[in-house]
C-alpha cells in the first residue's frame, strides 16, 4: 500500500518520492492509519524498523499548516539521548517545512541560548531529551499546555536510564485528552505503568522486536588467550565494513581507541566524556565512511542509528541481557544481515553464558588465535597496516568538569576577597626594604619558626609581635 493510501499528506508523499522513499515499512503500514486518525499508539519494535517516519508522518499530517504560539509547541517527541534526538530532528526537520511546520531539538550539550530563542519565536514540534526539557520548563521557556501530540521513543531505554519520573512530570503538563504514541522494544514493569496511566485504548502494533531480530543474526563467542586480545581486536577493526566495538567505561573506550590508532586503524570514540561537537563529528565520519570502526560505551551508543553496520563486537561483556540486546540491535537493521561477536577468555565464558541464555541467544563458540582462518571466516579480519595514525586532540574535545554552584564563593565573598587582595598588594608596596628580604634570609627563632610576623592560629605572640607569656623565654634561658 502507498503512503497516499495510508492517509499521509500529499505534499509529504511527493517529497518522500523525490527522496526515493516509495514503499512504507511494515510498522508504517500498520500504524499510520490509526495514528493519523488520532488514536493512541503502542508500538513494539526495534530501532531501525522505520518507526521515526511512522510517528513523524502522522504528526506532520495532523498538524499541517498549524502555527504555534511563542514557547508553546503543539507536538513533543521525547528521546533518551541527544544523538537520537538530533537524528529524529534531521528526519522530521527536513519534512516539516513542506507542510508549513518547523522543528527544534532541545537537548543538553547544545546551545541553551539558541534553544530559548527558537522557542520564543514559536516552534510547532519539539524533539527533546527529558533533562534539558525540564530545565527549560522551569525557566518558563517552554510551556506544554498546548501539546496535542506526544511521542515517547525508546521508552524502555528511558526507563533504564532513570528518566521515568521526569517523563511522568512532562506528560502531566501536556493536554490530558491529547494523542500519545509510545514506542518500546520491551514492555517491562515501568514502561507498562506508563502505558496503563497515559494511553487510552491504544492501537497496538508489534513489529520485529530486538529479541526476535537478534535470533536471526549470527552470534559468536570467540575464546582467546588474554595476551592475544589486543591483536585480535585490531585485526577485526581492520576489516572491510562498519564495525562497532562496545566497552563498559569511558577510559576503556579511550584506551582501546589509542591502541587501534597505533596499529594503523582509523577509528573514532564515542562516550559521555566527549563534547557534543566531537560526538557529532565522530558519528558523521562513521556514517560517511571516513572511519569504519567505532568504539562506544553503552549509554553513548543508545543514540547510534547508522545503517550498514555489519558487525558488533562485545570487547567488554555487557552488564546484562538488555545491554546485549541493545548492543546487538546496532546491526541487522531494516532487514539487513549482521554478525555479533563476544571476545572472552576461558574464565569469562560462564558470565557471558548466563547473559546470552537470558537474552534467548545460542551463540557458536570458537577458540581463535590472531590471524587464524576461523577468525577471518567469522569476522573478515585482516592484518592492520601497523603505521600509527596521528590525531590532533584539543582540550575542548573533552567535557571539562564544572564545580557545583554551591561550592562557588558568593558575590559578596568574591568582592571582599578582591578588596583584601588589593589591600595586601598596596601594603606590600609601601613596606620598608627590610620586609623585602628573601624568605631564606629571614631571621628565625631557635625552634625554626619565622619571626617575621604573627601567626594566625595558635600563635604565642600578640598583635604587636610580643610574647603573650615569658614562660617560653625563661625555659630557653635555663
Amino acid at each position: 500500500m502507498s503512503f497516499l493510501k495510508l492517509g499521509v499528506n500529499a505534499a509529504l508523499v511527493r517529497t518522500l518520492t523525490q527522496n526515493g522513499i516509495t514503499s512504507p515499512f511494515p510498522i508504517q503500514s500498520a500504524s499510520l492509519p490509526d495514528a493519523i486518525s488520532g488514536r493512541d499508539i503502542l508500538g513494539r519494535g526495534q530501532t531501525g524498523s522505520g518507526k521515526t517516519l511512522a510517528f513523524g508522518l502522522a504528526l506532520l499530517t495532523r498538524l499541517a499548516d498549524r502555527k504555534a504560539l511563542p514557547n508553546k509547541p503543539l507536538a513533543l517527541i521525547l528521546s533518551p539521548t541527544r544523538e537520537l534526538a538530533m537524528q529524529i530532528t534531521d528526519v522530521i526537520g527536513d519534512l516539516a517545512p513542506v507542510v508549513g511546520l518547523n522543528a527544534q531539538v532541545v537537548a543538553g550539550g547544545l546551545s541553551y541560548h539558541k534553544q530559548q530563542q527558537a522557542l520564543r519565536r514559536g516552534v510547532t514540534i519539539v524533539v527533546a531529551t527529558p533533562g534539558r526539557l525540564m530545565d527549560l520548563m522551569e525557566q518558563k521557556d517552554v510551556i506544554l499546555s498546548d501539546v496535542e501530540i506526544t511521542v515517547l521513543d525508546e521508552a524502555d531505554q528511558m526507563a533504564d536510564m532513570g528518566f521515568l519520573p521526569s517523563v511522568r512530570e512532562i506528560l502531566n503538563k501536556t493536554k490530558a485528552d491529547g494523542q500519545r504514541m509510545l514506542f518500546s522494544a520491551t514492555l517491562d514493569r515501568d514502561v507498562d505503568s506508563l502505558v496503563k496511566k497515559y494511553l487510552k485504548e491504544p492501537a497496538t502494533h508489534s513489529v520485529q522486536n530486538e529479541t526476535s531480530s537478534v535470533t536471526k543474526m549470527s552470534h559468536h563467542v570467540l575464546v582467546h588467550e588474554a595476551n592475544h586480545k589486543d591483536e585480535i581486536t585490531s585485526q577485526i577493526a581492520a576489516r572491510d565494513g562498519r564495525t562497532i566495538f562496545f566497552v563498559r567505561t569511558k577510559r576503556g573506550a579511550d584506551k582501546l581507541t589509542e591502541k587501534l590508532l597505533r596499529a594503523g586503524v582509523k577509528v573514532g570514540a564515542l562516550h559521555g566524556g566527549k563534547t557534543q561537537a566531537v560526538r557529532t563529528r565522530t558519528l558523521e565520519h562513521f556514517k560517511n565512511g571516513k572511519t569504519l570502526a567505532l568504539v562506544a560505551t553503552d549509554v553513548a551508543a543508545r543514540g547510534i542509528h547508522v545503517d550498514d553496520v555489519s558487525l558488533v563486537v562485545h570487547v567488554d561483556a555487557p552488564a546484562d541481557h538488555k545491554d546485549y540486546l541493545h548492543r546487538a540491535g546496532r546491526t541487522a537493521r531494516a532487514g539487513e544481515k549482521g554478525t555479533v561477536v563476544s571476545l572472552v577468555t576461558m574464565s569469562q565464558r560462564g558470565e557471558l553464558k548466563r547473559i546470552t541464555e537470558k537474552a534467548g541467544i545460542r551463540p557458536t563458540t570458537t577458540s581463535v588465535l590472531p590471524g587464524d582462518s576461523e577468525l577471518i571466516k567469522i569476522t573478515g579480519s585482516r592484518k592492520p597496516s601497523g603505521i600509527p595514525i596521528v590525531t590532533t586532540v584539543t582540550k575542548s574535545d573533552s567535557v571539562q568538569p564544572k564545580f557545583p554552584k554551591r561550592n562557588r564563593p558568593s558575590k559578596a565573598r568574591r568582592t571582599s576577597n578582591a578588596r583584601n587582595e588589593s589591600t595586601r598588594g598596596e601594603s606590600s608596596r609601601s613596606e620598608s626594604p627590610r620586609s623585602a628580604t628573601p624568605r631564606s634570609a629571614t631571621p628565625r627563632s631557635e625552634g625554626g619558626r619565622s619571626n617575621s610576623g604573627p601567626r594566625k592560629y595558635g600563635s604565642d605572640r600578640g598583635a604587636a609581635g610580643k610574647p603573650k607569656s615569658r614562660t617560653g623565654e625563661r625555659r630557653r634561658a635555663r
